[in-house]
C-alpha cells in the first residue's frame, strides 16, 4: 500500500515506538506501507522532528531520519505541483493532499480532523490512523 502520511503521524511512529503508532513504524520497514514524500514533507518532517518539545540531538534526529527515509518512495516535485487539491485551511496540509492526489496514493493516513474532512472531495482515502491500521489488517 502506497501511503501518505503526515508529519504528525511520521513523529509519532519514530519517536513513541511502543506507543500506538508503533505499528505504522513496523509497517513500512516490513514492506506493507511504502511512505511517500516530496522535498516539502520531508523538511517539514526535519522541521519538526528539531522542537525543543523532543529535546533530541542531532545525531538522534538523523537516528531517527534513517529508520525513515530508506522505505519511503521520493515523488518528484513536478508532480506534485501539478495535482489539483481542494482548498484546506492550512496551507502546510496542501502539501499533504498534493503528495496523494499526484502519485496516485492508495490513502493519506493523518490525525488532523480538517483533512480528515476532506475525504469526500478527494481522490483517494484519507484515514485516521486507527482506520488505517484496520484497513491494512483485512
Amino acid at each position: 500500500m502506497r501511503a501518505v502520511l503526515d508529519t504528525n503521524v511520521v513523529v509519532s511512529a519514530l519517536v513513541f515506538r511502543a506507543g500506538r503508532l508503533g505499528w505504522l513504524r513496523r509497517a513500512w520497514i516490513d514492506g506493507s506501507v511504502t511512505p511517500l514524500v516530496s522535498r516539502p514533507t520531508v523538511e517539514e518532517l526535519i522541521r519538526a522532528l528539531a522542537y525543543p518539545k523532543f529535546q533530541l540531538e542531532p545525531g538522534e534526529v538523523d537516528a531517527l531520519l534513517s529508520e525513515y527515509l530508506p522505505y519511503v518512495e521520493t515523488i518528484d516535485a513536478s508532480v506534485v505541483e501539478a495535482a489539483e487539491v481542494p482548498e484546506c485551511r492550512d496551507p502546510h496540509d496542501r502539501a499533504f493532499l498534493a503528495l496523494a492526489a499526484g502519485s496516485g496514493a492508495d490513502l493519506l493516513v493523518s490525525g488532523d480532523r480538517d483533512l480528515l474532512g476532506l475525504a469526500d472531495h478527494v481522490s483517494f482515502r484519507i484515514l485516521s490512523p486507527a482506520a488505517a491500521r484496520d484497513l491494512l489488517a483485512r
